[in-house]
């Protein structure tokens, strides 16, 4: 880094004017920090927060072109991005395009941080007209001044994302943007675009990380030198970027009722070099530098700068400790610690282990079914050539057995698709007392292009409990009360059928949460190690191909999406479908296991007895095979 920062010097003083000022110079000059974003109004002093003059100075070097700035919460980064585009209206005037994740987000923006900006900073306020007309060039949107416009947009926006030139670019929370711009491409990209015919033009993105292997912000620093703000041991004099994982802590914690309070009484952090303990102000007062990793990159131009909170001037790690504490147990809010204030990616997935972790976990069955099984429910998910299921086995405080899946090839307007489906229904599993067990309920998914031919597959197989269920994603419940739906095949009404509507979002967090015990008994998730069963390694890529994404500002800002290189999650939902299903069945497990380890062999139906019946009871004509059901 030493030959990086003697480079950077030599080339400043080369091209930089006397009498020019780099961003960190017209700050100290002339920024005054507003009372409405800061807890520190007043001039602004770079000496507070010391890691962001290198990235601020590297936007006034005429050899960078691409500033990359990963960063945590509460360092200053927005600031940060206030200051250059301050020094771009005052010193060095082009055109500005401004972009944040949404509309809503760059509006907010102008009105909490640039505006009191502009307003409380008098080199910006004799160069910005006040906005009290339609044509003063100053609205919520855009700021016109001499030599140039602020234009602040949301990523979703492609028409201003690709229509005039623009000098200055600078993103805002990257890792929140849409992947296409109103189907027109990356908006990053697009916004690119409007610099080729600037010589000079420069980009600034800005974001807090998020999911490792699906951060934008993540793969653009490293294009970049990769610096890390590194502090100096007082024992052994080694420089060292401080992490989470350095750091050690002592705590008393008070539960009453449900609710656990923690007291952090101690925090300190552990050179990674020699060993020695150093405390917080200690190490907040150590010399301190930014090293590069890739200091080659910066002959292409790119810069790129990685930094978290433990380096905050207003946030303490006592807070910190704190707040990650208060976080255990729930990955939520695990996450928001973890990219906010530790600036880390999030990987691993609240706990889950990896494929291969769980495909060593499998087990040898000794017969189709392991003791422990009282109930067996099947989860059928619908593709336009097959239909993929798994039969999964239920014993006493939700313990579970993987039993049997696959795939049917055919596709689902087929009846000997389904008739090969039903010879997995009907199959009598067998213990190897010789006992044995029948499905007891079937959930078959409608979504897809299939409907109502599903549906008329399900009113055909109501003696064998085969339902239809669609998915539903947000805050609602797992499983409600089923309702009738109506069969409409080739433009002509056949009948009615039940429906369960299922709460897909709460499923998938019980079956993550499920996969997480360690330890066989209750809520343990079993599955066999016999090639026959269908449960190899593609199979655990499946159940493992989602994970919950906090998206700030939709309306249910957790959502599951698919993990790259998880294209496929029919065992997912399979699963997802197979577990409904008990909990609609909600038998008495104890009567269960008491009749089952008896007299009473559930082979042919004790188990499946225990089905929840519909809520209404109606006598209806069945218009195809002509015979009435009891339902």
């Amino acid at each position: 880094m030493e030959s990086l920062n003697i480079i950077v010097s030599k080339a400043l003083r080369a091209l930089k004017p006397p009498d020019d000022l780099t961003v960190t110079e017209w700050a100290d000059k002339y920024r005054r920090l507003s009372p409405e974003a800061s807890a520190e109004p007043g001039p602004w002093r770079t000496s507070r927060t010391p890691y962001l003059k290198e990235i601020m100075d590297a936007f006034s070097d005429p050899n960078v072109r691409h500033i990359v700035f990963v960063s945590a919460s509460q360092i200053g980064k927005s600031e940060m991005e206030n200051n250059i585009i301050g020094y771009i209206i005052d010193q060095d005037p082009g055109s500005i395009l401004f972009i944040h994740p949404t509309n809503t987000d760059a509006m907010e923006y102008s009105k909490l941080r640039i505006a009191p900006m502009v307003r409380d900073t008098p080199a910006l306020t004799r160069r910005i007209a006040t906005p009290k007309s339609r044509d003063s060039g100053n609205t919520i949107m855009q700021k016109t001044y001499p030599g140039g416009i602020l234009t602040l947009t949301g990523a979703t926006e492609a028409h201003n994302l690709a229509s005039k030139p623009i000098r200055y670019v600078l993103g805002d929370e990257r890792d929140r943007w849409t992947t296409n711009a109103g189907n027109e491409g990356d908006p990053w990209e697009l916004a690119m675009a409007r610099q080729i015919t600037f010589y000079n033009a420069k980009a600034v993105e800005v974001s807090t990380p998020t999911i490792k292997g699906a951060s934008a912000i993540e793969a653009a620093f490293y294009t970049g030198t990769q610096e890390r703000w590194c502090v100096q041991c007082p024992a052994c004099g080694e420089f060292h970027n401080i992490t989470f994982s350095d750091m050690r802590y002592e705590h008393d914690t008070t539960v009453r009722g449900t609710k656990k309070t923690f007291h952090v009484k101690d925090v300190y952090y552990v050179c990674p070099e020699c060993g020695a303990v150093a405390y917080e102000q200690e190490m907040k007062r150590q010399p301190a530098k930014w090293i590069a990793e890739a200091p080659e990159a910066y002959q292409n131009g790119v810069r790129s700068f990685w930094l978290n909170t433990f380096v905050s001037p207003w946030l303490s790690w006592e807070k910190i400790i704190l707040k990650y504490l208060e976080a255990r147990g729930d990955i939520r809010k695990m996450q928001v610690v973890y990219n906010t204030l530790f600036g880390e990616l999030w990987e691993d997935r609240g706990g889950l282990e990896d494929e291969d972790t769980y495909m060593g976990r499998r087990e040898t069955y000794d017969a189709e079914l392991p003791d422990g099984v009282l109930v067996l429910t099947c989860g059928v998910d619908t593709q336009d050539d097959r239909l993929e299921y798994e039969v999964v086995g239920y014993g006493l405080h939700n313990e579970t057995w993987g039993i049997r899946r696959g795939q049917i090839m055919g596709r689902p307007d087929n009846p000997e698709t389904w008739e090969t489906l039903d010879d997995i229904v009907d199959h009598v599993y067998r213990f190897s007392s010789g006992k044995g067990l029948r499905v007891s309920l079937t959930l078959v998914d409608e979504g897809g292009h299939f409907t109502q031919d599903v549906r008329l597959q399900c009113m055909q197989r109501i003696g064998k409990k085969v339902f239809a269920c669609k998915g539903f994603f947000g805050d609602r419940p797992y499983t409600q009360p089923p309702k009738q739906m109506k069969i409409v095949v080739n433009g002509k009404y056949i009948g009615m059928c039940w429906q369960y509507q299922i709460g897909v979002d709460a499923g998938k967090q019980n079956i993550m949460d499920n996969m997480r015990v360690q330890t066989p008994g209750s809520r343990y998730c079993h599955f066999p190690l016999n090639d026959d069963r269908g449960y190899g390694y593609s199979f655990f890529v499946g159940l493992l191909s989602e994970h919950l994404v906090y998206k700030e500002k939709n309306r249910h800002p957790w959502q599951w999406e698919k993990i790259p290189g998880h294209e496929r999650n029919e065992p997912l939902d399979c699963r997802n479908y197979a577990n409904a299903a008990f909990k609609i069945l909600s038998p008495d497990m104890d009567a269960i296991f008491r009749r089952l380890n008896g007299k009473t062999e559930a082979g042919n139906g004790e188990a499946r007895k225990a089905v929840a019946t519909p809520q209404k009871k109606p006598q209806r004509r069945n218009l195809i095979d002509k015979y009435y059901d009891e339902w």
